[in-house]
């Protein structure tokens, strides 16, 4: 890493390949005549201060200076790839930021970072799991069900998940979509089992624009109504961020693991976190892989509000969502 100099501009990466800087916020007089940093350009100081709309992320708590360094230098290629994602999406048509996210999320799959990280894993699958969907009146009820796998999302429960949103998205008679899932977890993200199945990057793109829960889920979001226990993870976040009201149980806990993976969400996130929360909180939470809590994720504005609710009755039938 290197502490940027703003009198001297950015350094020679030709010659000295950073994977990240740091910049002192209060001594960055005039953020606008440096350009775009060619990798994650992180600011030390307050996050209220003027010039922190120009970096990636401003370093806070719980995410230390330190996690940040050994992520990124882990992953280089991944961490330039994530900030500039995120850079390019602001302001952004949702439609068209998915599709750019998913542009990138499938070059990644190709890098070699990535095939290093599939290299190292050893598949143990668990049986699939579904999605169940309810009506009643006016009210379109989802609910994850995968406990044994802590509601690990699989490629049937991506496409029942689709198939769910777009019923909500297209019958406008739908006017309260709650969505939940079974057990202690809420999900802990895509299975990561399945990743590398689909080797070829342009397969994968055409696959997740025709099958992304994201792209029907953000057509009515506001409808959408996300209570969260336990862990909230990768794509399980991702998705859960389109809502238009989100509630968390008081140890819910959240997290983007993707980095370590040499990836970036590939399930919406991009767009729905950072419009959430920001574009630099987003890039905090990603670059470093750090968990966050409820109260966290309430401050920051991740989520709406903690109750502790009681969890659904396995048997699909739930009488305390409302």
């Amino acid at each position: 890493m290197i502490l940027i100099d703003p009198a001297n501009g950015w350094p020679d990466i030709s010659e000295h390949p950073w994977p990240l800087g740091f910049i002192n916020l209060e001594t960055w007089r005039e953020p606008a005549a440096m350009g775009v940093a060619p990798f994650p350009l992180i600011g030390l100081g307050a996050s209220t201060h003027p010039s922190a709309a120009w970096v990636d992320a401003v370093v806070e708590p719980p995410v230390s200076a330190e996690a940040l360094i050994s992520q990124v230098n882990a992953n280089p290629n991944a961490a330039t790839v994530a900030v500039q994602v995120l850079r390019a999406l602001e302001g952004v048509a949702v439609e068209q930021a998915l599709t750019l996210e998913s542009l990138a999320y499938g070059m990644l799959q190709g890098s070699a970072e990535h095939g290093a990280w599939l290299a190292e894993r050893t598949a143990s699958p668990s049986p699939p799991g579904r999605v169940l969907m309810t009506r009643e009146d006016a009210v379109l009820r989802i609910t994850l069900d995968r406990p044994w796998a802590r509601n690990a999302i699989d490629r049937t429960m991506r496409d029942e998940l689709f198939q769910a949103f777009t019923v909500a998205a297209s019958d406008q008679d739908i006017q309260r979509v709650e969505l939940r899932s079974i057990g202690p977890a809420f999900s802990v993200g895509g299975d990561l089992d399945e990743f590398g199945v689909t080797r070829d990057p342009a397969t994968a793109h055409r696959i997740r624009s025709l099958t992304l829960p994201a792209r029907p889920l953000s057509r009515r979001a506001e409808i959408v109504h996300v209570h969260i226990q336990g862990a909230c993870v990768g794509a399980g976040l991702e998705i859960a961020a389109f809502a238009g009201r989100i509630t968390a149980s008081p140890k819910a806990w959240f997290q983007l693991p993707e980095l370590a993976m040499s990836l970036i969400p590939g399930a919406g996130g991009c767009v729905s976190i950072a419009r959430r929360i920001g574009r630099q909180r987003t890039a905090l939470l990603l670059l470093s892989g750090r968990r966050i809590n409820a109260a966290t994720a309430l401050d920051w504005g991740l989520i709406d509000a903690i109750e502790d609710r009681p969890p659904i009755d396995p048997g699909g039938a739930d009488p305390h969502l409302s």
